[in-house]
């Protein structure tokens, strides 16, 4: 499975970013009025989430920083408050957001010093991680998000390596009552006492959108929703 490190998730971070800022260029207000995947979203909540995200997460990296508690969101309904407002601008101007907040949270990891990436913060869910964690979170939303945009992106135009991470992540919170893999063997997943479990065989891109629920795979136990 994966060996990631906060360098890789940085890259996958800047890629998704990219692939979500290509996708959106044309957007008007029309496009972002679209409904997104994602229920009772709009592309234009998506991309306000997902400016708003790197921004919460700045105030994580100011938290490992400067040791002075910075949490992601002043409260929960704040933070969908901030998505309401954000997915009301211009369209201009919201993907202008979403370029300028990524810009602005990558600046703010490469100012971390070795011994502020080792510091702990506590995300909007409650865990305790080191900041080394952040650019993983990032990619995920960054990476994921870009394919919920539902403008051509697909798992298959993302990183095989974020996917294999993608897929680890997923199954360490879900667990799952069945054994999965690649062809090529890249993904191999099976619990500790599978008791021979009934195996989900797909290629990578298919695995990692069936796991977060984008896309099922035929004859495969049907999930609940990730994230």
């Amino acid at each position: 499975m994966s060996t990631r490190t906060p360098a890789d998730a940085r890259g996958w971070a800047a890629r998704g970013t990219e692939l979500f800022l290509a996708a959106a260029a044309p957007f008007g207000p029309a496009e972002y009025a679209a409904p997104s995947p994602l229920p009772g979203w709009t592309r234009a909540h998506l991309a306000a989430h997902l400016a708003a995200n790197a921004d919460a997460l700045g105030n994580l990296v100011h938290w490992a920083a400067t040791g002075t508690p910075t949490p992601m969101y002043a409260s929960p309904a704040e933070r969908l408050a901030g998505i309401e407002r954000g997915r009301a601008l211009p369209a201009a101007e919201l993907t202008h957001w979403v370029r300028e907040s990524a810009e602005r949270l990558a600046a703010a990891l490469d100012a971390l010093t070795p011994e502020q990436w080792q510091a702990p913060v506590v995300t909007a869910q409650g865990r305790t991680v080191p900041a080394a964690e952040l650019p993983w979170l990032r990619a995920r939303e960054a990476c994921v998000h870009a394919v919920d945009l539902a403008a051509g992106v697909t798992f298959a135009d993302l990183p095989a390596g974020f996917l294999a991470a993608l897929c680890e992540d997923v199954l360490a919170k879900r667990a799952p009552a069945f054994a999965l893999r690649t062809p090529d063997g890249s993904v191999q997943w099976r619990p500790a006492d599978d008791g021979g479990l009934p195996v989900v065989e797909a290629e990578l891109p298919s695995l990692a959108a069936y796991l977060t629920n984008r896309q099922p795979i035929e004859g495969a136990p049907a999930l609940g929703p990730w994230l």
